[in-house]
């Protein structure tokens, strides 16, 4: 960042410190790496987030998310706190977030979904991308049996996919109205149709798609999920806690009672028996309205956990549901566009 951009980044950070100080904001990352395509911007770049970090410690005071949940038990709700927190499970969180984190000291919780922890498969919104978003040939018609019905897309020219159509695309976002190719098109289809599947049904699906395309189930480096020695190097030191994302990562609107308290009660005994310590902290997979229900919050309760994090945009107040807590997403900006963003949350 330039001279002038760290100027404007103080001028930015005085403005926030004034704004912020009854006010607390919970902050959505996924990943710290740079990799394109990031059709669903889980992505924000090492240098991105080293300035996010910066803008933190400057405008605000960073806190850890139970302190938080005790303030809104106690109607009391830290000063000036902004919450990090990083969801999924990624490897980068260990590798790429933590000393970032530590070199500024600011605490995060990472919710790990604990299905694939070592098995060096990717997960499956990464699957798809992966087979159908990275340039090759493919078969020119994939047929799946999905949910009872049959369905069948037809790649046409977009079955060849080379270097110059790939950047030209690689910005592209798994939403909106833009779909350049049949690829895009059967990628976007194919997500909304398996998110709400069971956890068996979606892997026999993914590994279909990916056999298809004739590649190996092993994941690559780039998109590695933490294995469970990772899960311990990352709670190592206290400066991050980990919480429980669920087992599969399903829209838990879509699964019936039973199996959501089922993916709550192994995940969080998986991640208790790695830390040996108990688990606390929960964060709905997807994280809308519509991916979890008022009973969903209910089994979440009953599991045993103190809070609950969505992705609906808002600020935390006190006396605030600990198991509805609002947080806002993070996408790949510099430092000054943070900036401005916190700001506009945090003028609400």
């Amino acid at each position: 960042m330039s001279a002038r951009g760290f100027g404007a980044l103080r001028r930015g950070a005085a403005r926030l410190r004034r704004s912020i100080a009854r006010r607390t904001l919970v902050l959505c990352y996924h990943r710290v790496a740079d990799v394109r395509p990031d059709p669903w911007r889980l992505c924000v770049s090492l240098a991105h987030f080293a300035e996010h970090l910066e803008v933190l410690r400057r405008c605000g005071h960073p806190t850890a998310l139970r302190p938080l949940v005790r303030g809104l038990g106690a109607g009391t709700v830290p000063r000036r706190a902004i919450v990090v927190t990083l969801d999924d499970g990624y490897a980068d969180n260990l590798h790429c977030a933590k000393p970032l984190l530590e070199r500024h000291d600011v605490p995060a919780t990472v919710f790990v979904a604990t299905g694939e922890l070592g098995s060096g498969r990717e997960f499956w919104w990464d699957d798809l991308e992966r087979v159908l978003l990275q340039p090759g040939v493919l078969p020119s018609a994939l047929r799946l049996h999905i949910d009872g019905r049959s369905h069948q897309w037809d790649l046409g020219d977009a079955a060849r996919y080379g270097g110059e159509a790939f950047k030209s695309h690689r910005w592209w976002k798994g939403w909106g109205d833009d779909v350049p190719t049949a690829r895009h098109a059967t990628f976007r289809e194919l997500f909304r149709l398996v998110a709400p599947l069971d956890a068996a049904e979606r892997r026999r699906i993914t590994d279909e798609i990916v056999a298809w395309a004739g590649l190996s189930p092993t994941g690559r480096a780039t998109h590695r999920i933490l294995s469970p020695d990772d899960v311990l190097l990352l709670a190592a030191g206290g400066l991050l806690e980990v919480g429980a994302h669920t087992v599969s990562h399903p829209v838990l609107a879509a699964q019936p009672a039973a199996v959501q308290r089922e993916e709550l009660r192994r995940s969080k005994a998986r991640l208790e028996e790695l830390l040996t310590q108990p688990v606390v902290s929960f964060a709905y997979p997807y994280g809308t309205r519509r991916h979890f229900t008022l009973e969903t919050a209910a089994i979440v309760q009953e599991a045993g956990f103190t809070s609950a994090c969505t992705t609906e945009p808002g600020l935390v107040a006190s006396g605030a549901d600990p198991f509805t807590l609002p947080r806002a997403a993070v996408r790949d900006w510099d430092g000054d566009t943070f900036a401005r963003h916190l700001e506009e949350w945090l003028a609400v």
